[in-house]
């Protein structure tokens, strides 16, 4: 593991100044971005003095203090009243099969059912104990979407059932080439909704089926999560059902023919607007126990006041979350030091804040590191269900995650910016630092749905993640490469500062995030979201 040199510390604490954003590679804002602050910020916050920045563990809570102090001392005004802290209530919770009974009972009998090998479950609604006899029901893609015109509960009231769906969406057909976004996936998909959905219906209990192509991974993954190690969950607002969980393709399979029902004659029927959904002769019956801890995690929030007298009560977020994978194990390397997931991100709000402050733009600007990204967007969710700010006031959040460690480039990735106004903006300033925007691409896995913009999209804010393309301005061949390496290092203990990167990409990405969050801060209305987007809905009714 790389250590931390005192001098680097030091920088950082000094607030040093040093090389600014190559000028042949955009034209100089009054708030340039400086690459001293941004790599020592990274290099500190993904030392092993902050041991991964783990969701409650100590060195979240360390994090949290050195955002809060660098957010004064760069100039912000606190978020939150007199204080940089935003609470989020959070439970952690680990399932306790060994101590439980639950199971699955088909046509009066037991179907023997391993926990981990065969399913998994745990609790959505942070309580420890949940006593379960209800019936089963499949409900295909357990979805209800108006504009498609699709309900898959029609005809059925499932208060206290156990609900099983397929994840995923329902695929285009030669007639309906473009329904739910053709071959790219919407947010009915994820399978984050279908839980969300499953508590809107009152459901006791919803049961996901696992395929390595629905999910886009082996259920190895969805077995490290769930029954491998301890789940976060938000314990204010809207909770989930009693009993969340996911089963094998072949548990399915052997549950339903128990049950009397033909699981691929289901799936076919799934596909058709017209599907009801079909009660099982099975029930879930037992005692599901967990083990449940209750801590408060933290989101920071700092303000630039804007300078427009009516425009000043509007904001524009920049936001980055602060949370890693923290600690784990006890022997050799234990701490996933998260420099580039996402040290990179929250150091690029620190120096990106430091310039901002000295320019201030019409509107308001907030600098929001949110906590527990990695625990399914908690921090985020959190803030948008009790914003600091009107989120009818809220012009656009622009989100920082996973910065460019490997050089400049010549794109500028901004998936999602085409469902509002936010994509033209982009596109302009892009062109004003010698950029284009990189070609989309059909977003086949959710990318879209899985970092914190997305919870500000939900509540109606127009939002994106700023991601960098792959045209790079010099060494293309060797920097390809050089990025790929990144793969076998995602959450895992590698993810470590290197302080020979060429952070000017970094830079240049922090740059244009600023740039764009200062040209919706200055601009005459509020961005809006295209016509028909459904997460424009939301903006009609936010307050």
């Amino acid at each position: 593991m790389h250590k931390i040199v005192s001098s680097l510390i030091l920088s950082v604490l000094a607030g040093s100044l040093a090389l600014a954003f190559p000028t042949h590679a955009q034209t100089r804002a009054k708030a340039t971005v400086q690459e001293a602050p941004l790599r020592a910020h990274m290099a500190f916050l993904s030392s092993d003095v902050l041991e991964g920045r783990g969701t409650g563990q100590r060195g979240g809570e360390l994090t949290v203090t050195y955002l809060e102090t660098q957010a004064a001392a760069v100039g912000l005004k606190p978020g939150n009243g007199k204080s940089f802290r935003q609470p989020v209530k959070i439970a952690g919770v680990r399932s306790l099969p060994e101590k439980s009974n639950v199971g699955i009972v088909a046509n009066g009998k037991a179907v023997p059912l391993q926990f981990g090998a065969d399913w998994v479950w745990g609790p959505g609604d942070g309580k420890a104990d949940h006593t379960l006899d209800a019936e089963m029901v499949f409900v295909g893609y357990g979805i209800v979407a108006p504009e498609e015109k699709w309900d898959d509960f029609k005809g059925m009231d499932v208060k206290g059932k156990v609900i099983v769906m397929m994840v995923n969406d329902p695929a285009p057909t030669a007639a309906e080439a473009t329904r739910f976004n053709g071959a790219g996936l919407t947010y009915y998909g994820r399978w984050t909704y279908k839980l969300e959905e499953a508590a809107r219906q009152g459901a006791a209990g919803v049961l996901l089926i696992h395929t390595d192509a629905s999910a886009s991974y082996g259920w190895s993954v969805v077995q490290n999560s769930w029954a491998n190690a301890e789940r976060f969950q938000l314990t204010e607002g809207k909770v989930g059902s009693g009993l969340q969980g996911w089963m094998t393709d072949d548990t399915a399979r052997k549950v339903f023919a128990a049950a009397g029902q033909d699981l691929d004659k289901l799936r076919a029927a799934a596909e058709d607007k017209n599907f009801k959904p079909v009660a099982l002769n099975a029930r879930v019956k037992g005692e599901a126990r967990a083990q449940v801890r209750s801590l408060e995690e933290f989101n920071v929030a700092g303000i630039v006041p804007g300078t427009d007298p009516k425009l000043k009560d509007e904001v524009v977020i920049y936001s980055a979350h602060w949370d890693h994978m923290g600690k784990q194990g006890t022997e050799g390397d234990t701490i996933f030091n998260g420099a580039v997931d996402n040290a990179s991100g929250t150091g690029a709000l620190l120096a990106m804040a430091a310039e901002a402050v000295k320019n201030p733009a019409k509107r308001s600007q907030m600098f929001l590191w949110v906590g527990a990204e990695e625990q399914g967007l908690l921090g985020s969710a959190a803030y948008v269900a009790a914003p600091l700010w009107p989120i009818a006031k809220t012009a656009a959040n622009l989100n920082l995650d996973s910065l460019n460690w490997v050089g400049l480039v010549k794109d500028v990735s901004v998936p999602g910016s085409e469902r509002t106004e936010l994509g033209a903006m982009a596109a302009s300033v892009a062109k004003s630092m010698g950029m284009v925007i990189a070609p989309s691409k059909p977003d086949l896995s959710g990318g879209y749905f899985r970092s914190d913009h997305f919870s500000f999209a939900k509540a109606g804010v127009p939002a994106f993640s700023v991601g960098y393309g792959s045209s790079w301005v010099k060494d293309a061949d060797a920097n390809n490469a050089k990025a790929k390496t990144y793969r076998a290092k995602y959450h895992q203990v590698g993810d470590e500062y290197d302080p020979s990167w060429d952070l000017s990409g970094m830079v240049q990405q922090a740059q244009f995030t600023l740039n764009l969050g200062r040209a919706v801060a200055d601009a005459p209305k509020m961005p809006a979201w295209k016509a028909g987007d459904p997460f424009g809905k939301a903006r009609e009714t936010a307050k």
